[in-house]
């Protein structure tokens, strides 16, 4: 295969054995720049009508949920169809509810079409609920819903007279 480009190439052929190291460092180069180049985002993974999911989900990706899912469910965006049913905690950076939802959602923002059915507690910073929509639950607003809402004293010493420091006499 280095014999073609010899052939086309003009000059002599001690030169040439020397060069071929310098035309693939560009290659590589430019090879560099091509998968930076395409950012198209990739569909929406659609779990069908027919399907019944029993399990935890977890994407950094968006989901669509036409079928039943049992279990919780983490994504990027979430949408839940009208023919849907969840049975389990959502978190998503953005949820849509159409379909039925049993259990607590959390999203940083949510949004409850006119056909939802949500059975649980919701946990935002920005939310929508339209007319004709079903909701039972709280609401409950906070700038960091996806991470289970736990104020940073209570993240850094769950237990927290195991936290505390011991008096000391003096």
């Amino acid at each position: 295969m280095f014999s073609k480009s010899k052939i086309n190439e003009p000059g002599p052929k001690a030169d040439d054995s020397a060069k071929p190291a310098a035309p693939e460092m560009p290659k590589a180069s430019t090879n560099e720049f091509k998968p930076a180049a395409p950012k198209a985002k990739p569909p929406a993974s659609v779990l069908s009508a027919d399907l019944h999911v029993t399990g935890n989900i977890k994407t950094t990706g968006d989901i669509q949920v036409e079928g039943t899912v049992e279990g919780d469910i983490r994504a990027h965006l979430l949408t839940i169809g009208e023919s849907a049913t969840i049975k389990g905690e959502v978190i998503a950076d953005d949820v849509v509810v159409n379909g039925r939802i049993v259990g607590r959602v959390r999203g940083l923002k949510v949004r409850l079409t006119a056909t939802a059915r949500v059975e649980g507690d919701i946990i935002h910073k920005t939310i929508a609920i339209e007319s004709g929509a079903h909701f039972e639950g709280s609401v409950q607003r906070q700038d960091d819903p996806l991470n289970g809402g736990k104020t940073r004293a209570q993240a850094a010493a769950p237990g927290a007279p195991a936290a505390a420091p011991a008096p000391q006499d003096g």
